[in-house]
């Protein structure tokens, strides 16, 4: 393999970082362009939750979280997992631990102290950085991008695209590399939100009064692709637009795939979870003579703020005189959920460039030295270090990628 050997890694995020320092571990010339004035910004922002780097549960209950590309991913995995990820960081001095919920994060619950060490040490090996760059055509492995200067064109041995996803379009990640790449041969699945909030058609005075309350405690209840019902315990929170939060974003993806399917999805909400019925018409029954129905559901349920506004927003009016109807009601409230949010307002994105359409190295079939890697493969997986530890691994298996094809060719 020639060491004078000139690569291009094209995005500044996990993914690009990570090939970029694998890249020049191996000696190799290495230039990495992004289009904003600095790096990693999708890390600080994951930053402010305590940067989220991972998670400690074990290899195969965590390969499955990538659902139908498990088995795709599980190949980066292998080569660099949640622990290989830990051991990464603490040798930029950086120390993890294990939160209640099996997430791992730096001790300090800081992403801006891993980034500066990241970068510093990137600078230090010689990986020259270029920001303010925006690749606009590709060609075999000549980009053209435009700068601050104008367009510019260069030819590299070896190129690995690591542009995001499309979300966040303010951090750089718009997803404009689409086009670029469906020119240039490659086959790209459309972007579509993952992580995301969902609409319902609220009243108006509820999207006024209810917007920003959670919902807890809660069970959510949907039918999975099998049509089997499937239950899952946990919050999330009311929006002007319809729902978001920590329950939604988990279940996102079949959603989605629902909405796609039908042009809605209908899920069902237990606002009693671990309570039985036969517990709530006990407790009905303990109200005092006279007690309306609305009194008996905040005194003697303890249902208010969120969950009561539910309550009144989704079940018929004609159930709430007759307990028969009313009491059941509350561990099956239906909401229908429309559609997704903008893909900018979500946290991550799905599609991308195909698995079909690179080989085992992330290499571009159609486009031979020409590697991607990041949120721009088709693949997505739900919070909870997840999509980091994905983005990390795919971004060393790309650059492991252009090692291996630069030693063939030589």
């Amino acid at each position: 393999m020639n060491p004078a050997a000139r690569i291009a890694v094209v995005g500044g995020g996990p993914a690009g970082l990570m090939a970029a320092e694998r890249l020049r571990a191996a000696g190799l010339e290495v230039d990495l362009f992004d289009r904003m004035g600095s790096v990693g910004r999708k890390i600080l922002i994951a930053g402010k939750g305590g940067l989220n780097l991972t998670h400690s549960e074990g290899f195969e209950p965590f390969v499955a979280r990538y659902r139908e590309r498990a088995d795709w991913v599980r190949g980066w995995l292998q080569r660099f997992d949640a622990d290989a990820l830990r051991d990464w960081a603490r040798d930029l001095g950086v120390e993890t631990f294990v939160g209640s919920s099996g997430r791992v994060f730096p001790t300090d619950l800081k992403a801006a102290p891993l980034l500066r060490g990241w970068v510093r040490r990137l600078r230090a090996s010689g990986v020259a950085f270029h920001m303010g760059h925006r690749l606009t055509a590709l060609s075999g492995r000549r980009l053209r991008l435009d700068s601050e200067h104008g367009p510019l064109e260069f030819e590299f041995d070896a190129v690995v695209l690591a542009l995001g996803g499309g979300s966040w379009a303010k951090l750089g990640t718009d997803g404009g590399w689409v086009d670029a790449l469906r020119s240039a041969g490659a086959d790209v699945r459309t972007l579509a939100p993952s992580n995301c909030g969902f609409e319902c058609d609220w009243s108006a005075d509820f999207r006024v009064r209810q917007a920003g309350l959670p919902v807890k405690p809660v069970a959510l209840q949907w039918r999975d692709g099998h049509g089997q019902l499937q239950t899952r315990q946990g919050e999330f929170v009311l929006t002007e637009h319809g729902v978001e939060g920590s329950l939604i974003y988990a279940l996102s993806a079949e959603l989605r795939e629902q909405i796609d399917a039908l042009g809605h999805t209908d899920i069902l909400l237990d606002l009693f979870p671990g309570q039985s019925l036969e517990s709530l018409v006990t407790r009905w029954q303990q109200a005092r003579p006279g007690e309306s129905g609305g009194t008996r559901l905040r005194k003697r349920l303890g249902l208010d703020g969120a969950r009561l506004a539910l309550v009144y927003q989704c079940l018929p009016k004609s159930s709430m005189s007759d307990p028969a109807q009313l009491l059941p009601a509350l561990k099956a409230v239906p909401l229908r959920l429309l559609r997704t949010r903008p893909i900018d307002e979500a946290i991550s994105s799905a599609g991308g460039v195909r698995a079909e359409a690179l080989d085992a190295q992330l290499m571009i079939r159609k486009l031979p030295g020409v590697f991607c890697a990041g949120e721009m493969l088709d693949w997505e997986a739900p919070t909870g270090g997840y999509l980091l530890t994905a983005c990390f691994a795919s971004g060393r298996c790309a650059a492991e990628g252009v090692l291996a094809w630069l030693a063939a060719r030589d």
